[in-house]
């Protein structure tokens, strides 16, 4: 049997077994080299694609900055809990709803500001980091990127108890290449005043 929900859960589980090679590789520069090449042929390929409309899909090019080691942090979470979530609408399926849980403590030296660390409320959950920088519109999605988003397998993991965050792997949203999905965008308290001239780009 075929199904688009089996597909989905495939495609789910090929993004968390890349997302295993990367943390599991010693080197960041081959890590992401095994992630620009893992991302390029599921886009490619996979049923699921987000570019399976898209009748050039098979030869589509996953551009990237090249890999920058200064733009990888590892940094403390400090608690940020008290505040409400935030309710982002996301079409048919409603409203998603964001509750921050923690402010990273790592950043600031680097890219000029800390980010909010996000949870996704809703059955199992997970840890959210989506970001906008001076980039977008010009170089990058317009909308943002994200580097976290634990419920769809991307995962950098953790070194001792710091969270890894490495803008070399960020990424657009599915949103971005095509109208079939509708994705949550940076909130303003994660919106960079500097360029981030690393992951995904366009052009």
């Amino acid at each position: 049997m075929t199904s688009p929900e089996l597909d989905i859960a495939d495609w789910r589980r090929c993004v968390f077994a890349l997302y295993a090679e990367v943390r599991a590789a010693q080197e960041p520069v081959a890590a992401h080299e095994a992630w620009r090449r893992g991302r390029e042929a599921l886009f490619r390929q996979h049923t699921q694609s987000p570019l399976c409309d898209d009748p050039d899909h098979a030869t589509w090019q996953f551009r990237t900055y090249p890999y920058d080691p200064a733009q990888r942090f590892l940094v403390d979470v400090e608690d940020a809990r008290g505040g409400g979530p935030i309710g982002v609408p996301v079409g048919a399926d409603g409203v998603l709803r964001l509750r921050p849980f923690g402010r990273t403590r790592g950043l600031r030296e680097g890219v000029g500001s800390e980010l909010t660390v996000f949870w996704l409320e809703g059955y199992g959950g997970g840890v959210f980091l989506p970001f906008g920088d001076a980039t977008n519109g010009c170089e990058t999605y317009g909308g943002g990127r994200y580097v976290l988003d634990t419920i769809k397998g991307a995962d950098l993991g953790r070194v001792g108890e710091k969270l890894v965050v490495d803008f070399n792997f960020a990424y657009q949203p599915s949103c971005s290449y095509s109208p079939r999905w509708t994705c949550p965008l940076p909130p303003p308290e994660n919106r960079l005043a500097v360029p981030i001239r690393a992951g995904e780009r366009i052009g």
